[in-house]
This record gives structure tokens, C-alpha cells and sequence, in this order.
């Protein structure tokens, strides 16, 4: 017979650490209007936010 696992030993296998943060920069276009981009960055630390570029 199969072992069968819980929802609590299934999450205890994916942590990570980190915080995964959502970043949105603006880029402006040829014709003069703004398009945003969206990307998410890992970071370690909740204090490296300012460092991102």
C-alpha cells in the first residue's frame, strides 16, 4: 500500500526562503506616453527594496 500524504507534508517540502516581490517600472515610448512593465524579483531580506533596479 501507497503512504499517503497530507496537506501539511506537502507544504513543509516547498519552503523557500525569500519573499518574492512584485516590481512595475514605467518606460516611456517613442511617441510620449508611458507603458509599465511588470516583473517579480526574489529578494532575501524585506530592507534590499530600495535596492532594486
Amino acid at each position: 500500500m501507497a503512504k499517503t500524504q497530507t496537506f501539511a507534508d506537502k507544504s513543509k517540502s516547498k519552503k523557500t526562503a525569500g519573499l518574492n516581490v512584485k516590481v512595475i517600472k514605467t518606460v516611456k515610448s517613442e511617441k510620449g506616453s508611458y507603458k509599465f512593465q511588470e516583473t517579480y524579483v526574489k529578494i532575501d531580506d524585506i530592507g534590499q527594496v530600495t535596492d532594486i533596479k
